[in-house]
């Protein structure tokens, strides 16, 4: 499934492929969120001409609207949102263990209430795979508890070793069923620990022991400190096999990407680039402008120079601003579009230094020019 490529002489950085019957993704990566079968406000075809290589829907979403009986009888997600690259699935665990007073979880997996309805459900191990299976992702993400930050040394270990009993569940739960639609599904580890490094590399190596397609690193980004982060990557990555790929799970900004690309990770998603182009926030290559500030008023200038032959730049700042602040929804798509352009050219130029050998230099200087940007 993954082919390594190249590997930057001067850090852990790496350039690989992952093959799929839906298509090669090129890695480094970064997976639009495409949470309901859709990434908000860009239809399909922008995100080809974008250069985007797969897509990540969410279990719990599409579990509860449009359900498995649509997703089934019209023949998948792929089908069903007309989109014909690889799609990677969320096992909706965070949804559900964020729903607080409407989960109870248990050892056999978390009962919970729909947020759309109130209606009572189950998700066990199995049942989230079967789901994926009805889907029809080319990756499928394991159900784990979701620890809860911060937590002591216990509390995370309990809950690491009760995410470790579920994936061989998962697991087993793979094997004894089959792939639909004629394509085949990849299950991913995801290893857990909170920030303490004995747990997760027992973790991993529980995971490496049931032996999955691919590993994810779970359970950051969730309020610890940015080099926190940083060390806990570095410290699994080395960890984890060299021959498959890593999956930082929900990560992140342009610096957290970039900064983890160096520690070794392959696959990164994040809701940032439409969350933030939805209020008038946009990444540049000399870093982010807020739209709404009244300095853009005037301003005759494209978005962005440094990203050529996006939509985005065939307006000024100045409409853009204008679009903002009449509530238009042309601002939401064309932010929305831009944000995303950015971030598939950040991952696609740090693959291209890699294979250079040019990557810590030319992450250095970006970030440095970035940063500076940003602040004024």
């Amino acid at each position: 499934m993954f082919t390594l490529e190249a590997n930057d002489p001067h850090s852990n950085a790496r350039a690989g492929r992952i093959t799929t019957d839906h298509g090669e993704i090129c890695t480094p990566i970064f997976m639009p969120v495409g949470t309901q079968g859709t990434v908000k406000a860009i239809e399909q075809r922008e995100l080809l001409e974008m250069g985007a290589h797969i897509i990540l829907g969410n279990t719990y979403h599409l579990y509860l609207r449009p359900s498995e009986e649509v997703l089934s009888r019209m023949g998948g997600l792929h089908s069903f949102m007309n989109w014909t690259k690889p799609i990677l699935t969320d096992s909706g665990g965070f949804q559900v263990f964020s729903l607080k007073e409407l989960m109870k979880l248990s050892e056999d997996g978390a009962a919970f209430s729909s947020h759309i309805d109130g209606s009572k459900h189950f998700f066990s191990p199995e049942r989230v795979m079967e789901i994926q299976r009805c889907i029809g992702s080319d990756i499928m993400m394991l159900l784990d508890e979701c620890t809860s930050f911060p937590a002591t040394h216990d509390e995370a270990k309990r809950s690491m070793e009760r995410s470790m009993r579920w994936a061989k569940r998962c697991k087993t739960a793979v094997e004894n069923s089959d792939a639909r639609y004629g394509a085949r599904q990849f299950a991913f580890g995801i290893g857990q620990g909170s920030v303490f490094k004995d747990l997760r590399a027992d973790s991993i190596a529980a995971l490496t022991d049931i032996g999955f397609d691919g590993y994810a690193i779970g359970g950051l980004a969730v309020g610890e400190q940015a080099e926190i982060m940083y060390d806990i990557v570095e410290h699994s990555t080395g960890l984890l096999p060299k021959a498959q790929a890593r999956y930082l799970m929900g990560v992140g900004t342009p610096q957290n990407i970039l900064e983890c690309i160096e520690r070794g990770v392959d696959m990164f998603d994040c809701v940032m680039p439409t969350r933030n182009a939805r209020n008038a926030q946009l990444f540049t290559t000399k870093g982010r402008i807020n739209l709404r500030n009244a300095k853009h008023r005037f301003d005759e200038t494209p978005i962005d120079t440094g990203l050529e032959n996006y939509a985005s730049n065939n307006f000024s700042r100045a409409y853009l601003r204008h679009l903002f602040m009449a509530d238009e929804i042309l601002a939401l798509q064309l932010a929305s579009q831009h944000n995303i352009a950015f971030y598939l050219w950040l991952t696609r130029t740090a693959r291209e230094h890699i294979f250079a050998g040019t990557f810590t230099t030319w992450k250095r200087e970006f970030l440095a020019e970035f940063t500076a940007g940003t602040a004024q």
